[in-house]
């Protein structure tokens, strides 16, 4: 005889609230740096941190970032290098130009007062739908649905959404199911819960079902296909892509640093100047940088992976005697204790043993 499972029956959206937020107050985080207070530019500034980059990573970026910027005027003023520097090795630096570009807009057009409504924080640079419900129900307090990576992945196997991610048939519903499910009293709460739970128990791999507050009215698990919720995109294989940088030492031990262009990758950030991986390291010096070579050696390539590709970089470092011409405006010598914000591959390529030896 064929086993039936039993389907969840339809929860009431209280009942549903009511579940998550018992299990938030024994089993939620509280102690979070942006809760402790949580103002708008506090909730705004985790919020895009959190995007792309984990709870445990972000906390100490968030920290520094806030000693350094403690309020929406003070990052508005800053030069944008000093943000980049305070952005270095979280990656994504789109956000950070964005952020910082954000932070102006407030400053001039609204006296420095965050927006209060989804609309007019989605009118900032960087801020979108879930960016904005966040702020707007965890710093106000006010109404407003969330649905990040967690809370998605939360919905979707509540009502056993299979549609791909990304698509409208996915996000569509989602949403309305964000809606309805999100209560009018303690949204604060229940918009921390969702992501909570999203967090640490309805993970994309090995969900814990049998400690979820929601687990019997969770359709997907009801049907046993949890584990295949959210559908799984189908990824094309990464591009393999190499280039080389210069790691040029004057007599001084200064290192040369260039500011790259504000948009691409590590757009704002200061790195190191990029060689045809096949070039005549001396030559190119010369021709190119104005720089008299008096030593090169080659040291060990890295990888880094990016979202498409993943990059295998070659590092020459270089003995430089003097320059032969003044050097591109964006070009500048660093000592090690005034090194502005780089790359993390990059920073392991500065700070690697093999850069004191001498040449």
């Amino acid at each position: 005889m064929k086993k039936t499972t039993a389907q969840p029956t339809e929860r009431a959206p209280d009942e549903i609230a009511g579940a998550l937020l018992n299990w938030f107050d024994v089993h939620g985080r509280h102690d979070l740096p942006w809760q402790h207070p949580r103002t708008a530019y506090r909730v705004w500034v985790a919020e895009i941190m959190l995007q792309q980059t984990q709870v445990t990573t972000v906390i100490g970026y968030f920290n520094a970032f806030m000693a350094r910027f403690p309020d929406i005027e003070t990052l508005a003023d800053a030069p944008s290098d000093d943000v980049m520097a305070h952005w270095a090795g979280l990656g994504y630096y789109a956000r950070a130009r964005n952020l910082h570009a954000a932070a102006r807009a407030v400053v001039a057009e609204q006296g420095g007062v965050m927006p209060r409504d989804v609309d007019g924080l989605m009118a900032l640079p960087g801020i979108g739908r879930s960016t904005a419900g966040a702020i707007v129900a965890q710093a106000y307090g006010d109404w407003a649905p969330i649905l990040d990576g967690n809370a998605k992945r939360v919905v979707a196997r509540l009502a056993a959404v299979e549609a791909t991610p990304g698509t409208a048939a996915y996000e569509k519903p989602l949403w309305q199911l964000a809606e309805r499910y999100t209560p009018r009293e303690r949204v604060t709460d229940y918009t921390q819960a969702i992501m909570d739970l999203g967090a640490t128990l309805c993970t994309r791999r090995r969900p814990a079902c049998e400690r979820c507050p929601l687990a019997d009215c969770c359709v997907a698990r009801a049907e046993g296909i949890q584990d295949r919720i959210p559908t799984p995109r189908k990824r094309a294989k990464r591009q393999q892509r190499e280039t080389r940088v210069l790691v040029a030492v004057d007599t001084q031990g200064r290192v040369l640093l260039e500011k790259r262009p504000p948009t691409g990758i590590w757009g704002g950030l200061w790195s190191l100047p990029e060689v045809p991986v096949d070039a005549d390291v001396r030559d190119h010096c010369d021709r190119q940088l104005g720089l008299a070579v008096t030593q090169a050696r080659d040291l060990a390539p890295i990888q880094h992976g990016f979202t498409h590709f993943e990059l295998c970089i070659h590092a020459t470092q270089v003995q430089v005697s003097h320059t032969t011409r003044i050097m591109d405006a964006s070009q500048q010598w660093f000592a090690d204790d005034a090194r502005p914000g780089v790359p993390a591959p990059i920073a392991r390529i500065l700070d690697t043993p093999q850069k004191a030896l001498a040449l």
